[in-house]
């Protein structure tokens, strides 16, 4: 027989971080601390969390290798030190087999006595043009990762993704028929695209897998003027956000009980209704009329 899971708390950091790696991964510290005082078992940090880089230069010049990443170690002493499960949304990590090329965007998975859980690379790059002039290409500084990662903890499986993976469900479809009952989305979403898609994009990632989604988020203006939205979420299965970090930097914590996602899929098993099908060929007879 399988055991149930308990409830437990876990809490997202907001944080505003700039282009000094060592004050960013200390701002972050005070917030983990400050988490897990507040009862949380699983801490989670936005995407970028050690470094919101000015331009193409110096993510490059900026960013690690794995093994010599000073914010990973830093942060993996933390997560022993508290004694809490921490997830690093995203930390920008040089490739051994190609370290003068584009790096990884990884997400790190860390348990609480520090050790390595699982790795992240992600997978769909922010490639876009923004009114107002904002343009991002992701894709001219990353290397987007290949797989999809689903890990198993004391709090049931979770499934990792980052910010601009938000955007593709079947990802979150693939996570959570694995079993995620749990899927974190760390993320540096524009202010733009925040105001107009962060919280229903969320809340339909959650109703469609019947799973918590947790987004931890940076939040205010970065170097180079980069605007990003906050509102750190926890969204229910059910589609109800149960938690909102709103604008400024801080913690948001909230009781994530796996039975509510058992409940959810139980009422709406839409992951066990999959069907193929194909796209229908137009007719050659159709023929589009003109509306006047």
């Amino acid at each position: 027989m399988t055991r149930a899971l308990g409830s437990f708390t876990v809490a997202c950091v907001q944080v505003n971080a700039g282009n000094d790696l060592d004050a960013n991964v200390a701002a972050a510290g005070d917030l983990i601390r400050r988490a897990r005082d507040a009862g949380a078992a699983l801490i989670v940090l936005p995407e970028n969390v050690s470094m919101m880089a000015n331009g193409p230069k110096e993510i490059r010049d900026k960013a690690m290798r794995e093994r010599e990443h000073t914010a990973l170690a830093a942060f993996r002493d933390l997560a022993a030190n508290v004694g809490a499960w921490l997830l690093i949304g995203s930390l920008s990590v040089k490739l051994d087999e190609d370290p003068d090329g584009p790096v990884a965007n990884r997400s790190f998975l860390v348990d609480d006595v520090g050790s390595i859980v699982a790795r992240y690379d992600k997978i769909h790059m922010f490639d876009v043009d923004l009114a107002g002039g904002e343009s991002y290409r992701e894709s001219k500084n990353y290397r987007p990762g290949a797989a999809a990662v689903v890990a198993p903890t004391p709090f049931g499986k979770i499934g990792l993704t980052v910010c601009y993976d938000l955007r593709f469900p079947h990802l979150y479809r693939m996570l959570a028929q694995d079993g995620a009952g749990i899927l974190t989305v760390p993320s540096a979403f524009t202010k733009v695209t925040g105001e107009a898609h962060w919280h229903v994009l969320l809340r339909a990632r959650a109703i469609e897998t019947g799973a918590y989604v947790v987004a931890p988020a940076q939040t205010g203006t970065h170097p180079g003027g980069r605007k990003t939205f906050g509102h750190s979420l926890v969204v229910a299965p059910w589609g109800e956000v149960v938690a909102d970090g709103g604008l400024e930097p801080g913690i948001v914590t909230a009781v994530i009980d796996p039975a509510k996602s058992a409940e959810a899929r139980a009422m709406v098993p839409s992951l066990g209704h999959d069907r193929p099908f194909a796209l229908a060929p137009a007719s050659p007879r159709a023929k589009v009329r003109e509306v006047n």
